[in-house]
């Protein structure tokens, strides 16, 4: 029973820093410019001004996005699958499908973080990765352990 609250416990972080990871606006920092996945936030005059992405390569933030509310919906689905899969789920059986779905949300993760380290933000010399981009690495980290576990986890009677 333990070990099945730990892995509830560690779903629900992953899925709480995945959000915050895809909401929030720190993925590119510096003094004067705060970038997330959806808009950039400037400073000026002391004053903070939401702007759109300019001069980001479409397609790419594109599939960032996407990627990221993917990663999200996977991983909340997953939460929801292994808790029915509790009651219903024969014993001797393996979370299969909730690992394969907390499997897609690595997956996910992995490529948007991917797209974002090697497609934007390459030529500039002034800023730096933020907390929103180290949260998607720690969640891909957390989602590979979550869905090894899933898949070698079996229902036991009790």
């Amino acid at each position: 029973m333990l070990i099945l609250a730990g892995i509830v416990v560690l779903h629900v972080s992953t899925i709480v820093l995945l959000l915050v990871a895809t909401i929030d606006n720190a993925w590119w920092t510096s003094d004067t410019v705060s970038t997330d996945l959806w808009g950039r936030w400037e400073l000026q005059s002391s004053v903070w001004h939401y702007t759109n992405l300019k001069n980001y390569p479409e397609e790419y933030l594109q599939a960032i996005q996407a990627t990221s509310v993917l990663a999200c919906v996977f991983a909340i689905l997953a939460l929801f699958v292994f808790v029915a899969q509790l009651f219903t789920l024969p014993n001797g059986q393996r979370f299969t499908f909730t690992g394969i779905l907390q499997f897609l949300s690595c997956l996910c993760i992995m490529i948007g973080a991917s797209i974002y380290t090697a497609e934007l933000h390459v030529r500039e010399a002034a800023g730096g990765y933020g907390h929103c981009y180290i949260l998607a690495w720690v969640s891909f980290v957390f989602s590979f352990i979550l869905a090894i576990t899933y898949l070698v986890l079996r229902k036991k009677s009790e």
